[in-house]
């Protein structure tokens, strides 16, 4: 488990995490995410004592990191894939961080394989593709085979069967009751891996919730209806709360009602429907309605 209290950390003038508290319990994925800036990379600094909070504190399993006998076995981190020797082989790296913990080569073999770098194992890391340098990595995270796992991008320059593989792993890790935390920018599969959201902009929580209802908070539902008497059909809507969007003739969106309304009103009425579609909203609709006023890099919008 992972227990951040009031954690603050300031560079200067600038407050980069502020006054954040939140807890990453065992047995499921919690996703991390928010824009660019809003202290995600420095919040896990903090976790793994890189960095030095300036008020509050954060612990793994009750302990300070920096206090935990056998880190490797503890915790297994991913914050900088780039962070090897290039000079070394991915199995001379991994035997040196073995070493450290007094970890057996089988084990250091077992990830190798497990990761999927045996054919490349012997090569200079610094040779690496941004994927198989990600492997690595998270060879390294799991070296220990660890209680908790912090995992920053850990996808990022993966190829499908990477990606699919580190979602379905980290899911298995979870199903061992173990403490899982990963932060990606990538929306759609933060949807399909995480159970829980813990959601920064600006240094500050913005949403700590199950993914479920925090998609159902931050966004609505639409229909996708389309009719030759779409005009009649709107004319009759029951409520002032709707609203309705013509995309093309013949065919609008509309929000505010559920399927079964607008079904009931139209046998009623014989007004024929060739489509009614519901779509509900993603985790990257609620991300981008939450995170709206905390983005500090916006680009300009395409019209």
């Amino acid at each position: 488990m992972i227990v951040a209290d009031n954690l603050t950390k300031r560079y200067g003038a600038k407050t980069a995490v502020d006054g954040v508290s939140f807890t990453v319990a065992p047995g499921r994925v919690t996703g991390f995410l928010g824009p660019n800036g809003a202290g995600k990379s420095t919040t896990m600094r903090m976790i793994v004592g890189l960095d030095r909070p300036s008020a509050g504190r954060v612990t793994v399993s009750g302990q300070d990191y920096r206090h935990l006998r056998s880190p490797l076995t503890e915790v297994g981190v991913l914050l900088d894939a780039k962070a090897v020797h290039t000079g070394r082989s991915a199995r001379d790296h991994l035997r040196a961080l073995a070493a450290t913990h007094g970890i057996g080569r089988a084990r250091v073999d077992e990830v190798i394989e497990l990761t999927g770098i045996g054919a490349v194992a012997g090569k200079r890391a610094g040779g690496f593709s941004l994927g198989m340098g990600q492997r690595l990595g998270i060879a390294a995270a799991l070296l220990g085979d660890p209680h908790t796992l912090i995992l920053d991008e850990p996808v990022n320059g993966l190829d499908p069967e990477g990606v699919r593989w580190v979602r379905q792993f980290v899911r298995h890790l979870a199903a061992e009751g173990r403490t899982v935390l990963l932060s990606s920018h990538l929306m759609s599969e933060m949807s399909q891996t995480a159970d829980h959201v813990i959601v920064l902009g600006r240094g500050r929580i913005l949403a700590d919730a199950p993914l479920a209802e925090l998609v159902s908070a931050w966004t609505t539902t639409t229909l996708l209806v389309r009719s030759p008497r779409l005009d009649d059909l709107v004319a009759a809507l029951p409520t002032p709360d709707a609203t309705v969007t013509a995309i093309e003739p013949g065919a609008a969106q509309i929000t505010g009602l559920n399927a079964q309304i607008i079904g009931d009103l139209a046998a009623t009425r014989g007004i024929p429907l060739y489509e009614l579609t519901s779509r509900s909203g993603s985790l990257e609709d609620a991300y981008l309605a939450l995170t709206d006023d905390s983005v500090e890099y916006k680009t300009k919008e395409i019209a």
